[in-house]
């Protein structure tokens, strides 16, 4: 394997096939870090290279089983160059048809190239559960994850109905796809896959959250609490953050629909155990940080460069504002949905679905049945596909997400005879902390529209879209931020 010592007693740490060698350095099927990150750039540079000489064309059935193979001996070749590492193989999945997926999303083929190959990728420390390496490309563009055996076969039979899904609706939390390929030498396979980056290193992240909508061990181990950046799970959000977080009214129903439209695809795919990955910046809490650094009162002024693919922050995921060759961004969103915590502090929210490879096989359906006889099965994270998807659902548009309260009209506060406490606005900073308010009356969910057409009051509108018009594109492309993003709640869109 390139790089590899060949010295069972190097390892000195490991956690699947992630692992760490006596020289500390971080090893994967103990070939070390770097090795495997030069052999990726090698491999693309030359995959895509000699795509470019191919015809573009129509992706056809059999584009989706394509296996291209290419040698590269440390010597070189005549299609390959030098190098110092030893004797690799190098595998592209599908070429064809993960070409049409990057020009959907509007990646080029000499921007992806130099995203990836023209710098150093950089090594994530916070591998996750799963042992799996994480890259980084120097721009922030691209994710690179290794991914296990059967994830990446998984993924081979999940292309037709993810390229059926994508012409539909390229406007998705669901993970961007860019190219599948794997690393071989020595006996030892290293697939990975390229993704879109959820959360730009440039932008800090205060929290991040994993989250499921289940609570069966839904709590962020000791160990991970220890780390610098750690993840959060379910039990801790509700903990942390038990009024949710708050969305615009039109932005939470771009979300909800979101979320509602890709858990029917991950649903039909009999796809579980994914989750809702949410990193929140706080942008008050950032610019006290920066006026106790520096002693003065004004905000940092650098924003991260605009990704360059399509549809590719949260903001564009859910929005339909954005057409080729355009951008959705504002002067402070920085890609992140604008959002609100009880306190009316003003968040940036990154977020993304995540863990999309895992099919509800045997082995899942004997570990549902063993966890529900000593637990309520109900909350246990890993269900038959219907049910997941439906709790997964519920517990974003109804725990983890809301709508801003509606400001009551004039002529309700006449009637009622009570006097209704103001929303105080200071400084930017909205105050939600003093309105009190029954988070169930008040946030109306799509769950609840639905029901509440069937009530038997006929005379009674709904007080949010119906399902089927919240879907429409004209409610898509006229989406706003500006009750967030200037105004608060006593902006138009919240009268």
């Amino acid at each position: 394997m390139p790089g590899s010592s060949g010295q069972p007693g190097s390892q000195t740490i490991k956690k699947g096939h992630r692992g760490v060698d006596s020289t500390g350095e971080t090893t994967y099927k103990k070939t070390t870090s770097s090795a495997l990150k030069g052999a990726i750039q090698l491999g693309i540079t030359h995959t895509v290279g000699s795509l470019s000489t191919k015809p573009e064309r129509d992706v056809l059935m059999q584009d989706f089983y394509v296996v291209e193979s290419i040698f590269f001996p440390s010597e070189g070749s005549n299609l390959t160059p030098a190098h110092h590492y030893n004797d690799f193989r190098f595998k592209t999945y599908a070429p064809v048809a993960f070409r049409y997926f990057r020009e959907l999303f509007g990646i080029r083929p000499d921007d992806y190239l130099y995203s990836l190959c023209n710098d150093p990728l950089i090594e994530l420390s916070n591998s996750g559960a799963s042992g799996s390496l994480f890259y980084v490309s120097s721009d922030d563009e691209f994710i690179i994850k290794t991914v296990q055996h059967k994830e990446a076969e998984f993924l081979q039979k999940l292309l037709p109905g993810y390229y059926m899904n994508l012409n539909q609706n390229p406007r998705t939390l669901l993970p961007k796809f860019y190219g599948l390929y794997c690393v071989q030498a020595g006996g030892k396979n290293i697939r990975i896959v390229v993704m879109n980056n959820l959360l730009p290193r440039s932008v800090k992240m205060h929290l991040k959250y994993d989250l499921k909508g289940s609570t069966y061990k839904r709590r962020a181990s000791q160990k991970e609490r220890e780390k610098v950046f750690p993840t959060y799970k379910d039990l801790d959000f509700m903990q942390d953050i038990p009024d949710g977080l708050f969305l615009d009214s039109d932005m939470y129903s771009a979300l909800c629909k979101t979320l509602q439209r890709d858990c029917l695809v991950l649903q039909s795919f009999k796809i579980m155990d994914y989750s809702l990955l949410v990193a929140i910046h706080n942008m008050d809490q950032a610019q006290r940080e920066h006026a106790l650094a520096d002693g003065t009162s004004q905000t940092d002024t650098r924003r991260p460069a605009a990704q360059k693919a399509l549809y590719s922050t949260a903001m564009e995921s859910i929005q339909g504002e954005a057409r080729r060759g355009g951008t959705i961004e504002t002067d402070d969103q920085m890609g992140g949905i604008p959002a609100r915590n009880a306190k009316g502090e003003r968040l940036l929210l990154y977020i993304g679905i995540i863990d999309v490879l895992q099919s509800y096989r045997f082995i899942k359906k004997l570990e549902h049945s063993w966890k529900a006889l000593v637990h309520d099965g109900d909350t246990v994270s890993v269900h038959r596909p219907s049910f997941y998807a439906e709790r997964f659902q519920r517990f974003m548009c109804n725990t983890a997400f809301k709508k801003i309260p509606l400001k009551p009209s004039p002529s309700k506060k006449s009637r009622s005879g009570t006097a209704v406490p103001r929303r105080s606005c200071q400084g930017g900073a909205l105050s939600l902390s003093h309105v009190s308010y029954d988070t169930k009356a008040q946030v109306t969910t799509e769950v609840d529209v639905e029901q509440g057409s069937h009530l038997g009051r006929p005379d009674l509108l709904p007080r949010t879209l119906p399902v089927d018009e919240a879907n429409s594109d004209s409610v898509a492309t006229t989406l706003s931020t500006s009750s967030l993003g200037s105004g608060g709640l006593n902006s138009p869109a919240n009268r």
